[in-house]
């Protein structure tokens, strides 16, 4: 018996040969297979269709699937195994990755960089002429940790052992090194230095820092100051062995994409408060002025994302992205014109949004009808559970917020300007993250900002100094105040 075994992938294609007895996930990731609950066999978004081949159901499976999606040929890939050649139906990403190409003030300097923004999902690389400013070169791409769960805390808890936080830092490295070595037939002159972003979580398992202090309250980091590092300890062959810096952290959970996103927005330079909140799994907020700088994070959870919704998904072919209502009636939008298999986090929020204007959704929450859920776009539904996810997610954002206001002393009426950083905040509709309390900002003050984290890191990459800028913000740790439960239950009603 051969030690390899065949994977055809339709409708792409594709066919692979891999080592008998392989993990599904260690493959499938790459071509659009989700693992949100980091392959514990829980949240059915690894779905894919056995067309041909033997793949059993196991014990986890039957608990999980359906009689008659068993009888189909669907399986959990995130715990199957190839023993045998397989044909399997799976979903092909198209995900939209938040690049930038912002103009910026540089003083020109020598040879080349390259400013990465390492993000839970997604990676991006820009190559620049640090002579001209001029992008030579972008790459893009998934982060490849993402089969060990779509959120922080599930990468955090596999990072715990040894073990997983050595693979999740090689996988981290080798993908941001696979961007770059891409890059450099682009490059005019050797590159000198190659600057890094990203949340707290990214930070410690990129540098082989301790994550433990991250799992629990009061959430603080190991180490959280500038990384420097040599390519070649990472792994990477670049000609003259450029020094790579992993830009300090600000507290928490609250990590250098946020310093970055500070110096692109300038807010530390403003006479006028001014906002910038990154709406993601975890969501960083900070608010303030050239005179004081506060920041918080707080754990908002994967709704934003499509997680833990039960047809959610992310922002790739065949989601719902965005809802409206017209002459009384929902109208949808589908990602890559396909027909709708799901829904993702805009089209959540603007989903809801709809739901309590046309009154199925009470401000309480509650799905009006009675039933246990109400259609979108056939065959996509959202339960009451899904409506609960939300809630826990925008409470936790409008209470961070509201704390931290707070303790400046302002109201949303003094903010003159809110940047929304990240690939969700782009997207998401204002008028929807609105109504149902997420954004409690009038919308002309609301700014999508594209990726501050990015165009932070190339302003660090030209000299622009961040460490001045890093010792004047305080950090506020929501977990260890007491007032933050109750006004979290208060932001959880819709208004």
């Amino acid at each position: 018996m051969s030690d390899l075994v065949s994977i055809e992938l339709r409708p792409q294609g594709e066919r692979l040969e891999v080592r008998r007895g392989t993990p599904l996930r260690e493959v499938l990731f790459a071509y659009g297979v989700e693992f949100p609950c980091g392959g514990r066999g829980r949240c059915r978004r690894c779905r894919v269709k056995v067309l041909s081949g033997s793949l059993p159901p196991t014990p986890e499976e039957r608990s999980v699937l359906a009689p008659e999606e068993l009888a189909d040929g669907w399986r959990l890939s995130c715990r199957a195994l190839a023993q045998s050649d397989l044909a399997l139906e799976v979903a092909q990403w198209e995900a939209p990755i938040l690049a930038d190409d912002s103009p910026f003030e540089f003083m020109p300097g020598e040879g080349c960089g390259v400013a990465v923004d390492l993000g839970t999902t997604t990676l991006v690389a820009q190559l620049l002429d640090l002579k001209s400013g001029a992008v030579l070169g972008v790459r893009s791409g998934l982060n490849p940790q993402a089969g060990y769960g779509a959120d922080i805390m599930s990468r955090i808890q596999v990072g715990l052992s040894a073990e997983g936080g050595r693979k999740l830092g090689e996988l981290i490295r080798s993908g941001i090194g696979r961007l770059i070595q891409d890059m450099l037939p682009a490059a005019r002159d050797p590159i000198g230095r190659v600057v890094i972003v990203g949340n707290t979580a990214m930070h410690h398992l990129f540098c082989g820092v301790d994550v433990e202090p991250l799992s629990h309250v009061p959430f603080e980091t190991a180490r959280d100051g500038l990384m420097t590092f040599r390519a070649a300890e990472l792994g990477w062959r670049i000609a003259g062995d450029p020094r790579v810096e992993f830009l300090p952290c600000l507290g928490g959970f609250v990590g250098s994409d946020i310093l970055a996103g500070m110096l692109a927005t300038r807010m530390h330079e403003s006479s006028e408060l001014l906002g910038l909140i990154d709406l993601g799994t975890n969501g960083e907020i900070v608010f303030g002025t050239r005179e004081r700088i506060l920041c918080a994070s707080t754990a908002a959870g994967p709704a934003f994302e499509g997680g833990r919704i039960k047809m959610g998904m992310q922002a790739a072919t065949g989601a719902i992205s965005e809802v409206s209502v017209v002459e009384g009636q929902l109208r949808c939008r589908v990602l890559g014109g396909a027909a709708p298999r799901g829904i993702c986090g805009s089209g959540l929020v603007d989903a809801v949004a709809a739901g309590l204007e046309l009154g199925l959704i009470s401000p309480a929450g509650r799905l009006c009808s009675g039933e246990s859920c109400f259609t979108v776009c056939p065959p996509v539904a959202l339960t009451q559970r899904d409506v609960r996810e939300l809630q826990l997610a925008k409470g936790a954002i409008a209470a961070g917020v509201r704390m931290v206001l707070d303790l400046l002393g302002a109201s949303a009426g003094d903010v003159q300007r809110l940047y929304l950083a990240g690939a969700f905040g782009n997207y998401v509709n204002r008028a929807s993250a609105r109504r149902i309390g997420l954004i409690q900002f009038p919308e002309e003050q609301v700014q999508p900002a594209g990726n501050t984290a990015l165009l932070g890191a190339k302003l660090a990459l030209f000299g622009t100094p961040f460490e001045h800028v890093r010792q004047r913000v305080e950090h506020l740790s929501l977990a260890a105040d007491p007032r933050f439960q109750e006004i979290y239950v208060e932001e959880m009603a819709f208004p």
